[in-house]
C-alpha cells in the first residue's frame, strides 16, 4: 500500500465541519466519485478508492447526486443493438 502525505490549511476542515481523518475519507469519497462519473473508473475501483463498501457507494451516489449509471450513447446503443 502506498501512503500519500498532503498539506491541508487548518482552515478547511472547519469549512466542511469535519475533522481531519473525517475529511479526508470525504476527500476520497469525492473524488473517487467524480472519477466514476466522468467515465474514468469503474464502480468496483470507486468503492475502493474511496475504502468503502460498493452498497456504501451507492448511498454516496446518491448523497451526490450522481447516477449510479453511468451510460455513454455509444455503449447504450452498443447494448441496445445486442438485447434480444
Amino acid at each position: 500500500m502506498t501512503t500519500l502525505s498532503m498539506e491541508l490549511p487548518d482552515s478547511v476542515f472547519s469549512a466542511l465541519r469535519k475533522a481531519p481523518d473525517e475529511f479526508l475519507q470525504e476527500m476520497r469519497v469525492a473524488a473517487a466519485i467524480k472519477w466514476y462519473e466522468v467515465g474514468e473508473i469503474s464502480q468496483s475501483k470507486a468503492a475502493e478508492i474511496a475504502g468503502i463498501s460498493r452498497s456504501e457507494l451507492l448511498e454516496a451516489f446518491a448523497r451526490y447526486q450522481v447516477d449510479f449509471m453511468q451510460y455513454t450513447p455509444a455503449l447504450l446503443a452498443r447494448e441496445l443493438d445486442h438485447a434480444d
